[in-house]
């Protein structure tokens, strides 16, 4: 990796800063309820670099966003579920304090000594945060000596804890350095931009098109193969013609998918059959119809037993696979065969030395539902980062960090 991480620098006896990824999935959104976190991977995936700091006499301060606040009177949204957890994992006392920057954060931060950690409220309840705010982003560089970025899922954003924090920590002349994690992400992903071993095949699934209309061109450039499931798919099926029923579909977007349809050729594989059921309800029949047969009533919620076949034939052979977004309703049991079928396979690829990349957000969820995470050569932690990243764009949280 061409930027600096925290072992080329020394953080003994130094206050660090370390942006992390905290937006971990909560028990309810009602303030007036008590609030657990459900699921602590993003917590756990921050631990290496949490505790390399304070094993080396780091006094750390952790910032964080957490869900989506319209104010700080968002209080379903503050952080301390995740000082509790935090302090749960660490074995021990994780301190949180009720701001992000302010007298009262300084006062913290001021008592806080080497092996301490100290939780800062959810940076999203300032609306400097998403703005880049100079400012915001000064106070926060002013708090440390030292920043560390380990938020990979945050790094397409410039935000102030991300891309303003590091650019004001180096206009102090003071260290900004990615975090393990960060590094571990950067490294496993780089495969896919440099010289990508072949044959090199990307699964593109999830709802939406639009979302992925650069990326599939950029794939077409560079992949071997591009396999479409999930609702992105309908929107193909309505570019070639076919009766889609109430399935999901981006109407804007159909010009899109006829234009890459013509552009791929066969390099673009979309599925042959398909499950349909008039709704998600448990009493609607579900059916395995093919893709010429979908009724006006029904809606698509998966692909089907042959184009799993198919998919797997397609990827025979393959020594990269990055897959992004799922292939069906996973979250609904019987909906999420396609994307457990399809991740089954992948992981005894790995097995037999392929690389597979699962790109983060649902996908890395209905991944770990199917508990074959461990089985995959990386599952990123970063849904709208790492399709940024597989674009070849420049991410600004990891662009305003210190190069070697």
């Amino acid at each position: 990796m061409d930027k600096k991480t925290i072992v080329d620098i020394d953080v003994n006896g130094k206050k660090v800063l370390m942006r992390v990824d905290f937006n971990v999935p909560l028990s309810s959104n009602d303030p007036g309820e008590k609030i657990s976190i459900t699921d602590d991977s993003r917590i756990q995936a921050a631990l290496p670099t949490i505790n390399y700091l304070l094993e080396h006499g780091a006094a750390l301060i952790l910032c964080s966003h957490l869900g989506r606040p319209k104010s700080p009177k968002d209080i379903q949204f503050a952080m301390d579920p995740v000082a509790e957890r935090l302090g749960e994992l660490l074995g021990r006392p994780v301190s949180k304090v009720d701001g992000v920057v302010g007298d009262a954060v300084s006062r913290a931060v001021a008592d806080l000594q080497p092996g301490e950690v100290l939780l800062l409220e959810n940076t999203c309840f300032l609306a400097g945060e998403k703005n880049n705010d100079p400012v915001l982003a000064s106070q926060l560089a002013n708090l440390a000596d030292v920043y560390v970025n380990d938020a990979f899922g945050t790094a397409h954003r410039a935000h102030a804890s991300t891309e303003g924090v590091a650019r004001a920590m180096q206009a102090k002349s003071s260290p900004a350095v990615a975090g393990f994690l960060m590094e571990k992400e950067l490294t496993a992903l780089r495969v896919t931009v440099d010289d990508p071993p072949r044959p090199y095949v990307a699964i593109m699934g999830g709802a939406k098109i639009s979302d992925k209309i650069q990326l599939i061109e950029h794939l077409l450039e560079i992949a071997d193969k591009i396999l479409i499931g999930g609702g992105m798919a309908n929107t193909f099926f309505k570019a070639q013609g076919y009766e889609i029923g109430k399935s999901l579909f981006e109407e804007q977007a159909v010009p899109e998918a006829k234009r890459l349809l013509e552009l791929a050729g066969d390099r673009l594989v979309l599925p042959v059959d398909v499950v349909v059921a008039e709704s998600l309800e448990e009493s609607s029949t579900a059916q395995d119809l093919a893709i010429s047969n979908i009724p006006a009533d029904q809606m698509v919620l998966d692909i089907g037993l042959v184009t799993i076949q198919h998919f797997s034939g397609s990827l025979m052979g393959a020594k990269l696979i990055v897959w992004n977004g799922p292939m069906g309703v996973f979250e609904v049991e019987r909906f999420a065969a396609g994307t457990n079928a399809l991740a089954t396979i992948l992981a005894a690829m790995v097995g037999q030395g392929a690389t597979v990349i699962i790109g983060g957000g649902d996908l890395a969820a209905a991944v770990a539902r199917s508990g074959l995470s461990d089985k995959m050569s990386h599952v990123s932690t970063g849904g709208g980062a790492s399709l940024e990243y597989l674009e070849g764009k420049s991410l600004p949280g990891i662009a305003a960090l210190d190069d070697k």
